[in-house]
This record gives C-alpha cells, sequence and structure tokens, in this order.
C-alpha cells in the first residue's frame, strides 16, 4: 500500500466490548428498550404520490437518480452492507454520522436505499435551515424529498409512517479538520431520540467511511463564513485553489453500514422528556454508531 494511503488509513481507539456492554446496560436499565427490530415485509404496489414538502419523483428519476448512480457506483464505488436490516414499511429514523464538507454521505445513502435496496425506498432526510438559502440548491434538495430540519417536520414524517434520516453531529460533523476524521462530534441534546419515542419510532444507527476524506479541510477562517452567513467555508487542497472545480470530492471509496433497528416498548412515549433516559439513550446510540466506524475502519484496505 502506498505510504499516502497508510497515513490516511487511521484506525482510532475501538469501543471496547466492555463500554458497549454498559451502554447496552444503560439502555436496558431505562425499561424502554426492547430490543433490536427485526425488518418488516416488504411493500407491495406503486410508489406514493408526490407530497406536500416538494417532492418532486419525476425530478428524482430522470435528473437525481443518474448523476448519483454515476457517483455510487463508479467514482465512490460504495460497498453497503446490512440492508437488510433497514424496514421495508413502518417508520424508522435513521441516525448516522456526517461529514466531509459537502453532504456526500447523506447522498449516497439517499442513492443506496433508493436504488440499490429491493424493493426501494426514499429516506426523507432532515437538512439544516442554512441549506434554504443556498440558491438552486435549496429548490433541488425540497425536489429531492429533503425537509427542514425542525421537531415538527420530522414527528409528522415518521406518523406518516415514512423513513427518516438525520445527523445528529449537524455542521460540526461536516465542517471539522481532517486532522479530527472520524472522532464524533457530540449528538447535541437528543432531540431526535424525544421525537423517536413520542412516535414509536425504531431508532437504526447508521455508519458512513470514505465520506471525510472527499474533501479535507485544513483551515476553516470563521470570519469569511460569519460575512457570508454560513456554518463554515473549508479550505481544503482543492478548494479555493481550483475554483469552482475544488468541489469535484476525491474519488474515496465508501462503506456504508447500517445497523439493526431498536424499538422501544410503548411505555416510552411517556419517558420522552425525561433528560436522564434521553441522555443514556444518545450515549448508546452513539456508541454504537462509533463501534461500526471502527469496525469498517479496521477493514478498509485503502482510501481510494
Amino acid at each position: 500500500m502506498p505510504r499516502s494511503d497508510r497515513s490516511l488509513l487511521r484506525v482510532l481507539p475501538p469501543a471496547g466490548p466492555e463500554e458497549l456492554s454498559s451502554l447496552d446496560d444503560s439502555l436496558e436499565a431505562t425499561g424502554l428498550w426492547s430490543g433490536e427490530a427485526e425488518p418488516l415485509e416488504a411493500l407491495e404496489g406503486p410508489a406514493g404520490p408526490d407530497d406536500v414538502y416538494g417532492r418532486d419523483e419525476a425530478f428524482i428519476s430522470s435528473v437525481v437518480a443518474p448523476i448519483l448512480e454515476a457517483l455510487y457506483s463508479r467514482w465512490f464505488r460504495v460497498e453497503v452492507t446490512g440492508l437488510e436490516n433497514v424496514p421495508r414499511q413502518g417508520r424508522c429514523l435513521l441516525v448516522s454520522n456526517h461529514s466531509g464538507a459537502i453532504p456526500w454521505d447523506a447522498l449516497m445513502i439517499y442513492h443506496a436505499l433508493r436504488s440499490h435496496m429491493q424493493p426501494g425506498r426514499p429516506v426523507r432526510f432532515l437538512v439544516d435551515k442554512f441549506v434554504t438559502r443556498l440558491p438552486f440548491i435549496s429548490m433541488a434538495a425540497a425536489r429531492g424529498g429533503f425537509v427542514l430540519a425542525c421537531r415538527e417536520n420530522a414527528r409528522r414524517l415518521l406518523l406518516d409512517d415514512q423513513l427518516v434520516g438525520v445527523f445528529p453531529e449537524g455542521t460540526k460533523g461536516t465542517g471539522k479538520l481532517f486532522r479530527d476524521r472520524y472522532h464524533l462530534a457530540r449528538f447535541g441534546r437528543g432531540g431526535f431520540i424525544e421525537v423517536a419515542l413520542e412516535t414509536g419510532a425504531p431508532i437504526l444507527p447508521v455508519a458512513v467511511v470514505g465520506a471525510e476524506e472527499t474533501h479535507p479541510i485544513l483551515y476553516k477562517p470563521d470570519w469569511l463564513a460569519k460575512i457570508f452567513n454560513v456554518p463554515y467555508i473549508p479550505i481544503t487542497p482543492t478548494f479555493p485553489l481550483l475554483g469552482a472545480l475544488g468541489a469535484i470530492p476525491l474519488p474515496s471509496r465508501f462503506h456504508i453500514h447500517f445497523g439493526k433497528p431498536l424499538r422501544f416498548k410503548p411505555a416510552a412515549r411517556r419517558r420522552a422528556h425525561d433528560f436522564t433516559v434521553v441522555l443514556a439513550l444518545n450515549k448508546a446510540i452513539r456508541a454504537r454508531i462509533r463501534g461500526s466506524i471502527d469496525e469498517l475502519l479496521r477493514r478498509r484496505r485503502t482510501v481510494f
């Protein structure tokens, strides 16, 4: 393996059996966890109609899907495991790590579920409000099925039995420096846990490896981000040096793992705003994602 590749193959200390066991114990200690959910049987029939959020299936099929397929199969050469764990029907909340300056990880998860799972199932990712200020991108995101991140949207989608995706790290994940790659940022205050408990939705942990290397962030000038009113402006080996061409990602290999969904007892709804319960679940789910990332990094033989 070339030396440059080896320098990028950074494996963090894994979450050991004792740590994972204690965190699983914390799940059980809440008295609300009822184990890992079995995937439901597939639905039959055509996809549902476009919705009030602006999702446009014709736009996705004719414009978005061909572009994502080229990136998925030829550029990032995505390898996916655990698709059989994704429920084919009913509400479910996907929770994933997030990285890479530009959210290629979200797009690859999106395409894997829509086009490489049989039958395909659209995922409704919740996006940060700053996306709504981006010309063209905000409209394309809405037509692609992405939805503004807020508690009410999440609840409404889950109560409508949809597959919803969240990135608890938010822009802290996509904006982290390359030296901090594969270190999970804080998972916020657990709002996604509260919504899942309120709606009775199982939580499915997702781990992505490969996105960190698409746009290695070397520096972030905070003063410049404030001028443009965005969370960050990344300085990478190719941006702004190459101008718009700097938005082209490096062709790192992606590895995505869908874990087994965790479901909760009906009584969980009454504890949705119990800080102790939410904190325990937040830590346990974060640890599961971290453990999957560590395993993917150990198995990865080359970055590119």
